[in-house]
């Protein structure tokens, strides 16, 4: 329900609409006393898609505030959906490049657009 909202950066469709993401691309496995594995596989409209990484940003950025529990947060694209797979993986997982791409305003804006409640 937290990620069915997000709205894709290039079209006015929810990630949902566009079905990269689905329910069942959504996996929670309880790893602690109330802590749990949260898993995300989305899937690119396109294999080539140049906003995969942007999307992955926001599905983290969203997930961070809006999870109720404690959690950990992994995020991946779907496997053989995307040309650039692993790289855009292992971008949208490292804490410090996530980090650094959220002090960037334009693309913070970007990312609040997409991550708003709608009206």
């Amino acid at each position: 329900d937290i990620i069915r909202t997000i709205r894709d950066p290039e079209k006015p469709n929810t990630l949902e609409e566009l079905e990269v993401v689905t329910e069942s691309c959504v996996e929670v496995q309880e790893i602690g006393e109330d802590e749990y594995l949260v898993i995300i596989r989305f899937t690119p409209t396109v294999p080539h898609c140049s906003l995969a990484t942007l999307i992955g940003l926001c599905l983290r950025i969203k997930l961070q505030r809006c999870l109720p529990f404690r959690h950990k947060l992994e995020i991946y694209i779907s496997e053989g959906t995307h040309s650039t797979e692993e790289d855009i993986n292992k971008q949208i997982n490292d804490k410090e490049r996530v980090a650094a791409a959220m002090e960037n305003p334009n693309l913070r804006e970007i990312v609040e657009q997409c991550v708003a409640e709608p009206d």
